[in-house]
């Protein structure tokens, strides 16, 4: 059973749908090697120049699957696969050629977070917030959101752990806009289209400046980060 949903509402957009409410759309290791295959097939489509990424139910996405890491634990090989899976993951968002828009319907928690600033662009619904809680227990992805907000603002946010409004990453220029949740996926979509009036080549150039100033394909690892 599929854990995304895609959908190609017009000829230059496809919306990709983290599908695991139930989860609060946590990235298991299945969701990620399913949303890297997804890329992979929507970077090789020539029609393709924005791609939105959103979630099911009122989170956005809560970060990795815990329970995978407590697996880990008790199971080498699982390990061995979760970590590698994170890679290929990061590596995926952080080298994608399209240009993609995080339509935030609600949290970004942890690894959530990391994947809305992997985004280009990002809306937010009122109910949204960033956090990283794993801040008391493990590392945390710091470069891609230090590349948007700076130095002083990633690390108060890495090193504690506090809770940012959609608010404050308006002010702090993290989001572009903050809709009301039922009108997040449509204002993404209209942040898609002002973007897909570009040719596809200008906006691979663009991108790939972009992906080269932030310095994440310079990173091996996730840990790395």
């Amino acid at each position: 059973m599929s854990l995304l949903q895609v959908e190609r509402p017009e000829p230059a957009i496809a919306v990709v749908t983290l599908d695991r409410p139930e989860r609060r759309n946590a990235l298991s290791v299945a969701l990620r090697d399913e949303l890297v295959e997804v890329l992979g097939e929507l970077a090789g489509d020539d029609e393709r120049k924005v791609v939105v990424i959103t979630g099911r139910g009122p989170v956005f996405c809560s970060g990795f699957d815990l329970r995978e890491f407590e697996q880990a634990m008790d199971d080498e090989a699982f390990a061995e696969a979760l970590w590698a899976s994170s890679d290929r993951y990061h590596r995926a968002m952080a080298s994608f050629p399209l240009v993609t828009v995080a339509a935030l319907n609600g949290p970004a928690v942890a690894g959530g977070f990391d994947l809305a600033v992997l985004c280009d662009l990002r809306v937010a619904a009122t109910t949204t917030t960033f956090s990283h809680p794993e801040h008391a227990f493990g590392d945390v992805v710091y470069r891609p959101l230090a590349d948007l907000v700076g130095g002083a603002v990633a690390r108060d946010l890495c090193l504690t752990g506090r809770i940012m409004d959609a608010g404050e990453a308006l002010d702090r220029g993290l989001v572009r806009a903050v809709v009301e949740p039922d009108a997040v996926l449509a204002t993404a979509l209209d942040v898609a289209r002002a973007v897909a009036v570009a040719p596809r080549d200008t906006l691979l150039r663009t991108k790939a400046k972009a992906v080269a100033r932030a310095g994440t394909l310079t990173i091996d690892g996730t840990l790395d980060l």
